[in-house]
């Protein structure tokens, strides 16, 4: 399996309601296989908690079983979610939800939605100290929905379908008829919301990218990420890359080839890959060191950066920083999507979420400029005025407020068009180039492409010990 997985997850998850034995034990014996912990398991109601092991990490897992009144949530069931997340943070364990519930009981009123509030109150307190993961294998209605948004990576199956308000009520309000798949399917959520992080088959499928998720995270925040063995050398070249980008200017490549060319091999998993898709997210594996991946992706509206781009780059740069993970940026973008739309749902605000979690960031990060680093986009894609470790960059890169033509309508904007195509010329010449910024210092070093796995890995390699003082603040009170 991907990901460098030692091994699979020992079996399916046990029936939730049932303790797995030891041996072969009938149920009723006091015996309990040491790999199975029951939690509150005379607690009736929907919500089953225990801790586990998954590829030998121990975790907490807290199933939402569907037989039961179709996982409503009762006051109790908020009490043992509560429970299970408390149990996470205390033994400094991942905290993991499966199943599907149909939302609170309405028969227990407002007694369970105060247990919900309990319990979104005890996840949110495990955020950051422990990951948080959800594998959805059903409906996941109103409140068990909202648990989705807590957690640090949600994997769906074919079956799962999440929302806050069903079919039913949309109809009723908005007058737009719409079934349940098409309002919160996996298809909805994987390429218009970002919920979804991984899609599954089922649910075993799902256990093993939950699996393979966990291999590349720490089981908590004072853990270093889990390193393995790699028998690629460090200073391998790459001179396929040489071939990568296309002759023109504005020609598009995929830059999962360049991810690839760099990384372990086997070692990627792209999380979110098809929403904000001009954005990349990846973690993987270089010399054997965990590291998240960000990459503009030139083949999506030519890697520029719009609302749900940011959000995505935001949020992975966090969940990285929050668990020790590396970071790596690939720049190559023209700067942000223009549009009255996209600046009336507030692009400035969301813009620089991606500037925020950047300079939030302690751990080590190191950022390679292949092509168009222009204006603001090139700033918040980990600049070194952002305060980046380390920045490479190719003899391709363009290091600009804008690009040639765009500085040239308004620098020389009354010469004539052959003046202005000669001066569009000498400006890419003198200024769209990385000399430029490595004589000021806001480039590091400028590699050959063959040496790009080397240069990176190394600088990871000597980063990794590295430690920054975090501010002492109650929290910082960024964009959202």
């Amino acid at each position: 399996m991907p990901g460098g997985i030692a091994a699979a997850r020992p079996g399916p998850p046990p029936p939730a309601g049932r303790l797995q034995r030891a041996n072969g034990e009938p149920e009723g014996m006091s015996k309990l296989d040491n790999r199975f912990l029951p939690l509150r398991s005379k607690v009736s109601g929907a919500v089953q908690a225990s801790q586990e092991m998954v590829n030998d990490r121990p975790v907490v897992v807290a199933r939402f079983d569907p037989r039961r009144k179709r996982g409503a949530l009762t006051p109790e069931d908020g009490n043992t979610l509560s429970h299970a997340a408390s149990m996470a943070r205390s033994e400094l364990i991942p905290l993991v939800l499966v199943g599907s519930s149909s939302g609170v009981s309405v028969h227990e009123g407002v007694a369970a939605l105060h247990g919900w509030g309990q319990a979104a109150r005890a996840m949110a307190t495990c955020s950051g100290i422990v990951p948080i993961l959800a594998l959805v294998t059903g409906p996941a209605v109103s409140g068990p929905a909202l648990m989705l948004g807590l957690a640090d990576a949600v994997v769906m199956t074919a079956d799962a379908c999440c929302y806050i308000s069903g079919p039913d009520m949309v109809s009723e309000i908005t007058g737009v008829s719409v079934d349940a798949s098409t309002l919160g399917g996996v298809a909805a959520h994987s390429r218009l919301s970002g919920v979804c992080a991984l899609e599954a088959s089922g649910e075993e499928d799902g256990w093993q990218s939950i699996a393979e998720l966990l291999s590349y995270l720490p089981s908590h925040a004072g853990e270093e990420a889990p390193r393995l063995f790699s028998d690629d050398p460090l200073d391998r070249k790459t001179p396929e890359l040489f071939e990568l980008l296309p002759r023109a200017p504005t020609g598009s490549y995929d830059v999962r080839a360049l991810v690839a060319a760099i990384a372990d091999p086997g070692t990627i998993l792209e999380l979110r890959a098809r929403w904000a898709p001009q954005l990349v997210t990846m973690l993987a594996r270089i010399g054997g060191l965990p590291v998240g991946i960000l990459a503009n992706q030139p083949q999506s509206l030519a890697g520029t950066l719009d609302i749900a781009a940011s959000q995505k780059g935001a949020g992975f740069v966090r969940f990285c920083d929050a668990f020790n993970l590396s970071l790596l940026t690939v720049v190559d973008t023209p700067g942000f999507m223009p549009g009255k739309d996209l600046e009336w749902r507030g692009m400035i605000r969301h813009g620089a979420e991606l500037a925020f979690a950047y300079a939030e960031a302690t751990v080590p990060r190191v950022s390679l400029i292949v092509r168009k680093a222009y204006g603001g986009a090139y700033i918040v894609m980990d600049s070194k005025g952002l305060g980046n470790d380390l920045c490479l960059a190719w003899p391709t890169a363009e290091i600009a407020v804008m690009g040639a033509k765009g500085a040239a309508q308004i620098l020389y904007r009354n010469a004539s068009a052959p003046e202005r195509e000669e001066l569009e010329h000498a400006y890419e010449a003198e200024l769209l180039t990385p000399w430029t910024a490595a004589e000021r210092g806001y480039v590091d070093s400028v590699i050959d492409p063959e040496q790009t796995r080397y240069a990176i890995s190394t600088a990871l390699q000597v980063l990794s010990s590295k430690q920054e003082k975090l501010v002492q603040r109650k929290h910082a009170n960024g964009p959202l």
